[in-house]
């Protein structure tokens, strides 16, 4: 039940990011969610978007270095502590995680978490013996 995110690599020159983002207005396609991790040299953009391998592609088309990448979607309260009562079960369970980040949406009392892990089964697992709902791609991508 995982959500395929795209991760574009960009350096970190002027204009880039407006580029990789008008491409896939361009192509129609709307962002659910994203991330900007970068460097002094280059940034890695992570986008949740509705058709993963169509802008993946329109991507490629237009020059940039494209991953796609399963992540774990889940839903949390959207209060204080929403956050902290998942990574307190993935911490007692030893699960290490890579990067996360978050989203709200119509439902006004909860929002998504992105997750990646070394191992996604275990995460996922982890998370569904915890009672805590995993969103399924489809339904993500509806958002």
């Amino acid at each position: 039940m995982k959500v395929k995110q795209i991760s574009i690599f960009l350096e970190n020159k002027k204009g880039r990011l407006w580029k990789a983002l008008s491409t896939l207005a361009d192509a129609g396609i709307n962002l659910r969610a994203l991330s900007l991790a970068d460097t002094s040299e280059f940034g890695i953009l992570r986008l949740i978007v509705p058709e993963p391998e169509t802008a993946a592609e329109v991507l490629r088309e237009r020059g940039f270095v494209v991953k796609l990448k399963e992540v774990v979607a889940v839903e949390m309260d959207d209060r204080p502590g929403g956050l902290a009562s998942i990574l307190e079960v993935l911490k007692d369970s030893d699960i290490n995680l890579d990067y996360i980040y978050a989203f709200v949406h119509e439902k006004k009392d909860k929002a998504i978490l992105f997750m990646s892990a070394e191992d996604l089964e275990t995460l996922e697992g982890t998370l569904r013996d915890a009672g805590i709902r995993l969103v399924p791609p489809d339904e993500v991508y509806r958002l």
